[in-house]
């Protein structure tokens, strides 16, 4: 390719830069020397241009952010150029998201072009070629690029959390949150907490750290997850019950319990469990207590499953009786009815097994399974343990007793 062809290609390249970047000095300076042949004047123009470009983004991005990462006193434009080291503002602004990988890799090597043939005036004459290339780069990787999406002051962010100032816009809170770099989402999830778990968080606080953790959760990586949630034994050895309600909270409202530790997990469930337990045939108690029960109910501790199990299922089988004031005689709590099959869905083998087990020894239920709505009841449950248990469960030959009415008789003689 001649240099008569590779000219207008190197102007075309350059008058792809974004608009409001056509007229910056040394973008106009690149093109009026490109005409008279000046090859070295124009990488060094270019060079020139991407510098000014990226400090301008790195300021408006947020100077704290750059400086934090890179060790730097940076205030204002001014500074950068006293400074003047290219490969510290090249790191900083990959760091901090104003360019990528690529990015930054490639204009390692544009300042390596810029270096050795505008930089060093007995280096031989760079072929239009080389400028194409370079200049290219240049513009697709910085100069075309539209500025990054300011990044929030962290400090600034949580105070005006406390205020009733702040904008509970999602749109805003998701581009805020997504486009953090992550150590600082990570740093934020934990002052959040932090915040939350006070025993002094005013409710205006509150209300906006349950609006703004559930998105920021959602960008989080697994490891500040588990690292988040696992402060709750933390917040539990401090034995406040204020905070610690606040800590469990905190990891129900960001979805989470998965995280918990063991501890944690015992301390909330187990209680609610016994609860349950002495709360048969309460029906208000038995529905508040499920419900709390519900969003653990993938997470049951393996030393609490058979009493979990037992309670879910004396609940859902319920009684027969009879009342003046209701026109039924088969009672159970309607609200902790509607949750606890699903509950059960999330049964693993020993839970099944535990579910099998507290047939065969429960006393109670034997009793009011003699009432063919009872043993509906039970079957309903006993169908999803039967879905759910494994090619070759021991326990597959009871369940499918349990579930085919035409086996009663066998159930039976086995529950005798």
């Amino acid at each position: 390719m001649s240099e008569n062809e590779i000219v207008p290609l190197v102007k075309n390249s350059i008058l792809r830069i974004r608009d409001e970047m056509q007229d910056n000095t040394y973008v106009v300076e690149a093109l009026r020397v490109l005409s008279v042949g000046g090859y070295r004047s124009a990488i060094g123009a270019i060079w020139n241009a991407v510098v000014d470009d990226l400090r301008n983004k790195v300021l408006f991005r947020g100077i704290h952010l750059f400086n934090q990462e890179m060790g730097q006193k940076i205030n204002n434009y001014e500074d950068f150029i006293d400074s003047n080291n290219d490969d510290i503002l090249i790191d900083g602004a990959y760091k901090t998201g104003v360019i990528g990988w690529e990015a930054s890799e490639v204009l390692k090597q544009a300042k390596k072009t810029r270096h050795i043939f505008s930089g060093h005036p007995k280096s031989s004459d760079p072929s239009s070629i080389k400028v194409l290339s370079m200049i290219d780069d240049c513009v697709k990787y910085v100069l075309n690029i539209e500025y990054p999406v300011k990044i929030i002051d962290i400090s600034e962010y949580i105070e005006t959390l406390s205020t009733a100032d702040f904008d509970r816009n999602h749109v805003a809170a998701e581009n805020a949150m997504g486009d953090l770099p992550g150590k600082y989402k990570n740093e934020l999830t934990n002052r959040l907490f932090t915040a939350y778990t006070h025993d002094q968080a005013p409710s205006t606080t509150l209300g906006n750290i349950e609006f703004i953790a559930p998105i920021l959760w959602k960008t989080l990586p697994k490891d500040i997850k588990i690292q988040t949630i696992r402060r709750v034994d933390q917040v539990i050895s401090r034995s406040n019950q204020t905070c610690t309600e606040r800590a469990f909270n905190f990891a129900n409202i960001v979805d989470g319990q998965k995280y918990l530790s063991s501890v944690a997990r015992k301390y909330t469930i187990q209680p609610l469990v016994n609860r349950l337990k002495a709360s048969l045939d309460k029906w208000s108690d038995e529905g508040e207590c499920v419900k709390s029960l519900w969003k653990y109910s993938d997470i049951i501790p393996e030393d609490l499953s058979f009493d979990y199990v037992a309670a879910l299922t004396h609940t859902y089988v319920g009684y027969m009786g009879g009342s003046n004031q209701y026109a039924r005689k088969d009672f159970y709590s309607n609200t902790a009815a509607t949750m606890i099959p699903e509950m059960i869905e999330k049964f693993d083998d020993a839970m099944i097994g535990d579910f099998v087990r507290n047939i065969k020894q429960s006393e109670t239920l034997k009793s009011r399974i003699t009432n063919a709505a009872k043993l509906q009841r039970l079957r309903n449950i006993g169908q999803i343990c039967k879905d759910k248990a494994s090619s070759g469960h021991s326990d597959t030959l009871f369940l499918d007793i349990l579930c085919d009415p035409a086996k009663e008789p066998q159930l039976v003689k086995l529950l005798k």
